[in-house]
């Protein structure tokens, strides 16, 4: 049998397993199946001759594939792609706009409660009125005050319902505005106030330059009202008298001043101070406050500190101050604030003149931040300066006592504690039954809230009343009761704040907006007409936090009565401050830094050596 060819070379003989076994090198074995080929020698022949045919016959089924494809199909793919890169296309977009730009909150009620409040300080302004003001029925008045007193004394803001203009509770207003900017600038920021706030500020301090010589070195006198509401007067065109609009008042109004007015002047002095710090960034207008707070806290402390010998205020029908001790270490430590001036420390911090005060230790209106009494208010003030600059020597003693005296005042707002009654409805009665309770009320739940925020910021989990120890939140949850008890949630179920909600007061003690706007001119005899009129007022004037009810819960919605139903100036900016201070969803703390840009780097002495040991 003639031997057969094997293309992969070799022979197809068989072999015996002995004679592989014989075949094997270095005890390996090979497997030559594995490379024998499954073809015969023609079909691989014929496999290399048709090769490059069956390769163009596949390309051709290949082509006629591709050639019968659905059209719907591709439609369809193709509006799936579109869709799916407009998609990623929106998501890029989305994603570079959240970098630049604020997302804006949720409108909560407290955030809707902020806008309105700040609105109120719109339908208060006096003057030539910006284009932005946006009261429709409100326009220019008052052009002519103070005719002759200085540069004029146009603009500023109406105290109240009466459009007279008080240089007390407008500096009152003024710095607590202030105060709240420089704690929570990002939360007025987040709910697009800022702006509108600051230029609330700038407003009432632009119009408190005005009222004493600010570009003078020294001065000798102030204004201290513009306009008179005393009823009791027998002048017609007395402002208590006579019930028309602002902007149709073209009677000469007095212009009161005064040269001995320490309290008055003080106040001034913190409000000019406290703006500058807001407005740092405007370094000329900056000055120019710094520079009216430094004249008037010298010309109301005559620069003798604890040991001033100088009279009180003089006595007035409104906003007649009870004492001027308190003002004193108010306005030395905004002073400080603003300037850095190591002076102001020392005189705040003299225990001397805290021991003048004897709110500081206690009495009936211990803990009652007012336009009248500031002690709560400077106590937390300087509490801040412990608590986040770590004042030592020689300053501590008096910093630390101020502290406890806060924290205790605190706890006093609690219920468990008994230093104030509540009515049923659960508002805390600061003013002991009295008339008007809703600006202290204000004014405690911003203060409770900024403690509160203060000890989240200095990781204190809180504080101790007595023997029992209260969470942080409990201070702030005291806040928001009271605030909310304002808002609505109250025995008579309606919000004192005007436009808060459907069921709010709707016979405001409000020239402006007990009258038609379409009204330009009148007497004082036919604006009394509105005034008694039963019907509720025409305007609106959206955010004013009215005076409040009574002891009982009670409320008696009467124009007339400005007990119940008259707003403030000093009392909404209470309630912006305690507002903004209680707005949830943003994760914003208190700013640390921004009130003490202007204070130095701390160099104080060290403590005086021990005394020598005597056996």
């Amino acid at each position: 049998m003639p031997e057969r060819t094997n293309i992969w070379g070799g022979t197809f003989d068989s072999i015996s397993f002995e004679e592989e076994d014989q075949g094997t090198e270095n005890g390996r074995y090979y497997d030559r199946a594995a490379y024998q080929s499954p073809m015969s020698v023609e079909e691989v022949k014929q496999g290399w001759l048709l090769r490059p045919a069956m390769e163009m016959e596949s390309k051709r089924k290949k082509r006629n594939c591709c050639m019968k494809i659905n059209p719907t199909a591709v439609i369809r793919n193709l509006v799936v792609l579109a869709i799916l890169v407009g998609v990623i296309a929106l998501v890029a977009f989305l994603v570079i706009r959240s970098r630049h730009h604020r997302s804006l909150p949720v409108r909560d009620n407290y955030t809707i409660a902020l806008h309105q409040a700040l609105m109120f300080f719109n339908a208060q302004r006096s003057g030539r009125l910006p284009a932005n003001n946006n009261v429709s029925w409100r326009g220019d008045s008052c052009l002519d005050d103070g005719n002759g007193y200085l540069n004029g004394l146009e603009g500023g803001y109406y105290d109240g319902g009466d459009a007279v203009k008080y240089s007390f509770s407008a500096s009152f207003a003024m710095t607590i505005l202030s105060w709240s900017v420089l704690e929570y600038s990002a939360r007025y920021e987040a709910v697009g106030e800022l702006n509108h706030v600051k230029d609330i500020i700038k407003w009432g301090t632009d119009y408190l330059l005005k009222t004493f010589n600010s570009s003078a070195d020294t001065v000798d006198e102030v204004v201290w009202q513009v306009g008179e509401a005393d009823s009791s007067s027998e002048v017609e065109t007395n402002d208590g008298n006579c019930w028309i609009r602002p902007e149709s008042i073209h009677y000469q109004r007095p212009v009161i001043t005064c040269s001995t007015c320490p309290a008055l002047a003080a106040e001034m002095a913190a409000a000019l101070a406290a703006a500058s710090i807001v407005f740092k960034d405007d370094q000329e207008y900056s000055k120019k406050l710094v520079h009216g707070a430094d004249i008037l806290f010298k010309f109301a402390t005559k620069e003798e500190g604890e040991n001033y010998d100088g009279g009180p205020d003089p006595p007035s029908h409104f906003y007649n101050s009870s004492g001027f001790w308190d003002e004193f270490v108010w306005g030395g430590a905004w002073m400080y604030c603003a300037t850095g001036n190591s002076s102001y420390i020392d005189l705040v911090t003299e225990p001397g003149l805290a021991k003048h005060a004897d709110a500081f230790w206690g009495g009936p209106d211990h803990g009652v931040l007012s336009w009248n009494n500031k002690h709560a208010g400077a106590q937390l003030l300087l509490s801040r300066l412990r608590m986040f600059l770590d004042y030592g020597y020689p300053y501590e003693e008096m910093l630390k006592t101020f502290h406890e005296q806060i924290s205790e005042i605190m706890c006093s707002y609690l219920p468990n504690f008994d230093n104030f009654n509540r009515t049923r409805g659960g508002l805390i009665e600061l003013n002991h039954g009295q008339p008007k309770p809703f600006q202290y009320v204000a004014n405690a739940a911003f203060l409770a809230a900024l403690y509160s925020d203060y000890l989240e910021a200095t990781l204190t989990p809180g504080w101790h009343c007595g023997p029992k120890f209260y969470p942080k939140d409990t201070f702030r949850d005291f806040a928001k009761t009271q605030i909310n008890y304002i808002l609505g949630r109250n025995p008579q179920n309606i919000s004192y704040v005007v436009g808060f909600t459907d069921h709010f007061p709707q016979h405001v003690h409000h020239k402006g907006a007990s009258i038609p706007s379409n009204i330009k001119h009148q007497n004082c005899h036919e604006g009394l007409e509105w005034r008694d009129s039963k019907k509720p007022n025409p305007n609106t004037i959206v955010g004013a936090m009215v005076a409040g009810p009574d002891k009982s819960d009670g409320f008696w919605d009467d124009r007339s009565n400005y007990n119940y139903t008259e707003p403030t100036i000093a009392g909404n900016a209470g309630l912006v401050a305690a507002i903004v201070a209680l707005l949830d969803g943003s994760n914003r703390g208190i700013d640390k830094n921004s009130i003490f840009y202007a204070i130095p780097p701390l160099s104080t002495p060290p403590p005086p050596p021990p005394l020598p040991y005597k056996p």
